[in-house]
C-alpha cells in the first residue's frame, strides 16, 4: 500500500527523531520515482524533515526557509495529502503553527503528523516496536550525535567527486 521508503521515513521521523535520515532515505526514493520533480509531496515531506533539523539545532533562518517552501508544496497539493495517509486539514494547520512558532524564535519541541490512515499507523507503529524505539514520544532521547549529524558524517566521497568536477573544469579552461 505505502512504500517501505515512506513507512521508514515515518519511522524515524515519529520513533528515533532522526530528520537527517528522514531526508536520506525519501530523497533517495524521490530521486527514483519522481526525478526533478519539486512540486510533489515527496519533496514537500524532504524540506519538512530539513526543517525539523535545522529548527532543533536553533538555525530558525534554515528553519524557517525549508518549511515555507514545504509549505507551499502542501498547499498546492493538499487533495494528494490523503494519499500519504494525513489527515489534509490537519496537517496544513500544523505547518503553518510551525512557522509561525519558528518566525517567533520558539525552541524546538517534537510533534508528530496528523495521520489518518489507521492501518499506515498500526504498521509504523510495529516497526518501530521491532525496532526497540517509541512511536510519538514527545521528549525522546536523543543523542548530541544525531543532532549534529551532518557535521560528524564522512564526507570523503562527496569531497573527491567536487575535486574530480573541479580539476576537469579547470582542464576545460586552460
Amino acid at each position: 500500500m505505502y512504500p517501505k521508503e515512506y513507512i521508514n521515513f515515518l519511522v524515524h521521523f515519529h520513533g528515533d527523531r532522526d530528520f537527517f535520515e528522514c531526508h536520506e532515505i525519501l530523497e533517495d526514493y524521490w530521486k527514483r520515482t519522481q526525478p526533478r520533480n519539486k512540486k510533489s509531496i515527496l519533496a514537500g515531506l524532504i524540506l519538512l524533515a530539513v526543517s525539523n533539523y535545522h529548527h532543533r539545532r536553533d538555525n530558525f533562518p534554515g528553519a524557517g526557509k525549508t518549511l515555507k517552501k514545504a509549505q507551499q508544496i502542501f498547499d498546492e497539493n493538499k487533495q494528494h495529502l490523503p494519499a500519504f495517509g494525513f489527515h489534509s486539514d490537519k496537517f496544513l494547520n500544523l505547518i503553518h503553527e510551525k512557522i509561525r512558532e519558528i518566525d517567533s524564535g520558539k525552541k524546538y519541541r517534537y510533534y508528530n503528523l496528523p495521520i489518518k490512515d489507521e492501518q499506515l499507523l498500526n504498521i509504523c507503529r510495529e516497526v518501530c516496536r521491532k525496532k526497540g524505539i517509541q512511536w510519538g514520544a514527545s521528549h525522546p532521547e536523543v543523542s548530541l550525535k544525531l543532532i549534529h549529524r551532518h557535521k560528524m558524517r564522512d564526507r570523503t566521497e562527496i569531497t573527491l567527486v567536487r575535486n574530480m568536477a573541479l580539476k576537469k573544469k579547470k582542464g576545460r579552461e586552460s
